[in-house]
């Protein structure tokens, strides 16, 4: 079984070239680093996600992602990150990609948080979004 695993929860989405996109978060993690242990993403509807982050973080809003770091050794990744495909839709239109760069982007984004990046202020938000900026571009796939 990869590393890298894809579920479905409450929705029906299929992500494209999946062998591919294992190969790009995998390259991301190593580059960085870091060993890949277990990664699982687990995409699903606004709903569960908001139940998600009501549950586990306290927080009564819609989001397109959380990420829960399940590692226990250090410089090792376990993972499990949600990703809500309807967020990743409504996003794609607002900034104006297309959907599957978006959803890359999200699940880059997810990774980077194992990783040990931080979005919450203003410096940690840019070096997160080059960090997202430079993975994107090694994609070695046709999106």
């Amino acid at each position: 079984m990869p590393a890298i695993q894809f579920f479905e929860e409450d929705i029906t989405y299929k992500i494209k070239d999946k062998i591919k996109v294992r190969q790009w978060i995998t390259n991301t993690i190593v580059a960085e680093g870091f060993k890949l242990s277990e990664l699982n993403y687990i995409l699903c509807s606004d709903e569960y996600l908001l139940q998600i982050n009501q549950q586990y973080l306290d927080h009564d809003t819609y989001t397109d992602i959380v990420t829960f770091d399940n590692s226990e050794q250090q410089g090792h990744i376990v993972g499990d990150i949600f990703i809500s495909i309807p967020r990743v839709k409504e996003n794609s239109e607002k900034f104006k990609v297309a959907e599957v760069d978006e959803l890359h982007r999200v699940i880059i984004h997810g990774a980077l948080h194992l990783l040990g990046y931080k979005d919450k202020s203003a410096v940690d938000k840019k070096k997160m979004t080059e960090k997202e900026d430079y993975y994107l571009a090694k994609r070695q796939f046709i999106k």
